[in-house]
């Protein structure tokens, strides 16, 4: 390649990402990212590992010990959570209300489980009732639900369920990917025994690291698992079954690289490190409550917004997680084109969706750095014009007025 056909450097355009995520990342963490790269056992590496444990632990709302990263997307914690807990045929349970609880039962069959599903219509939540029946009748080794689903914008209530998989000896995973900073989630007291995130939603920072915290029960399940270091099984008897399928997800190493003998499992991942630890450290110099109270608040702001320029929202509002509302695209507006629309002429994005949702309905979110007032009536202004230009009829500034009054009564 010449000189003159080498890409000039990275210049990305200005965007206001008000999608269901990734987002706009808080400045901060944009600063801490390009912070100078040290060595992975350099004292100061050692250091931030430990303190960023301890950041998260005060985002998890937990005691845990066992509260570290994965190196990786959002995927990559949910993949060593769900390999590292199940063995091949046990059974595992996924209450599916939407895109990822499908992906949570993928990634099941694929370390080789056997999975049972229920499903509710998109759009609504499970009671616990209906959770608790099907533990009795499927008898599943792990419970996997997630707790914000942000094809639906559903969240589904977590409180009740951790004390039914208590009841009937059932391990308790939620994948809080969406929803972990800007909706409430308490480990210790609804009895997690693993929960995994990623830093992209409410959290406010860029995709590539995936925050985990694991109960002493599940830690023991992982540590029951035979290992392989060198080739060599440390259990000469275990069988084949007693493996975690990956190396790379494999939590019980994971474990041991972040714990205090810092074995040796892979290169951490050092600016994304930075990014995680300011991702925390912002959420709770703020106050997690004030973080979760923002994220309600703009949350509100949005939807009445959207609900005053004619729009009509999606799903059962009453479960409808703080930080993401769907709209249904209004007749006779081509969905697509109008979102081109925002993007090319006010830099702003919002989101499709999937499956049956898909080309029925907007996704508008307002996380992490982007919960906030002029983040929202910007959006509702752009979103406003972009309708009129495709033919709607929508009452001139109805967005803005009705957000701006949720701020003015929540001031």
């Amino acid at each position: 390649m010449t000189p003159s056909a080498i890409p000039g450097p990275i210049d990305p355009p200005a965007r206001l990402l008000m999608g269901p995520g990734p987002i706009s990342a808080y400045p901060s963490v944009l600063r801490a990212m390009s912070a100078p790269l040290v060595g992975q056992y350099d004292p100061y590496m050692t250091q931030l590992m430990g303190e960023t444990q301890e950041l998260y632990r005060g985002v998890w709302a937990t005691s845990n010990d066992a509260t570290l990263l994965v190196d990786g997307t959002s995927r990559a914690g949910i993949e060593a959570a769900i390999v590292s807990l199940v063995r091949p045929g046990d059974r595992v349970l996924v209450p599916v209300f939407g895109r990822f609880g499908h992906l949570l039962a993928e990634i099941a069959e694929r370390a080789m489980a056997e999975v049972h599903t229920i499903e509710t219509a998109w759009g609504q939540v499970f009671a616990p009732s209906a959770i608790e029946e099907a533990i009795v009748r499927v008898k599943p080794t792990l419970l996997a639900l997630v707790q914000g689903d942000t094809s639906t914008t559903m969240n589904q209530p977590l409180d009740e369920i951790g004390a039914i998989c208590e009841r009937h000896g059932v391990l308790f995973y939620s994948d809080a990917t969406a929803s972990l900073g800007g909706n409430d989630f308490e480990a210790d007291a609804w009895g997690l025994d693993a929960a995994t995130a990623g830093l992209q939603k409410c959290l406010g920072g860029p995709s590539g690291s995936s925050p985990i915290t694991l109960s002493e029960r599940a830690v023991e399940v992982i540590r029951s698992r035979g290992r392989i270091e060198a080739g060599i099984r440390e259990d000469g008897d275990a069988s084949a079954a007693d493996f975690v399928r990956s190396n790379y997800f494999d939590l019980g190493m994971i474990l041991d690289y972040w714990g205090p003998r810092r074995l040796n499992h892979h290169t951490e991942a050092t600016s994304m490190l930075y990014a995680a630890r300011e991702c925390a450290r912002v959420l709770l110099l703020e106050g997690r409550d004030a973080v979760i109270e923002r994220h309600r608040v703009s949350g509100a702001a949005m939807l009445a917004g959207v609900e005053g320029l004619g729009l009509t929202v999606f799903g059962d509002v009453a479960h409808k997680m703080n930080n993401v509302v769907a709209v249904e695209i209004p007749a006779g507006v081509p969905g697509d084109a109008a979102r081109a629309a925002l993007l090319e002429d006010f830099g702003i994005e919002i989101g499709t969706s999937f499956g049956p949702l898909h080309g029925r309905v907007w996704r508008i979110g307002t996380m992490g750095y982007n919960a906030r007032e002029d983040a929202v009536l910007t959006t509702l202004a752009a979103l406003e014009q972009v309708l009129r230009r495709f033919g709607a009829s929508v009452p001139a500034g109805g967005g803005v007025d009705a957000a701006a009054d949720v701020y003015r009564g929540a001031a």
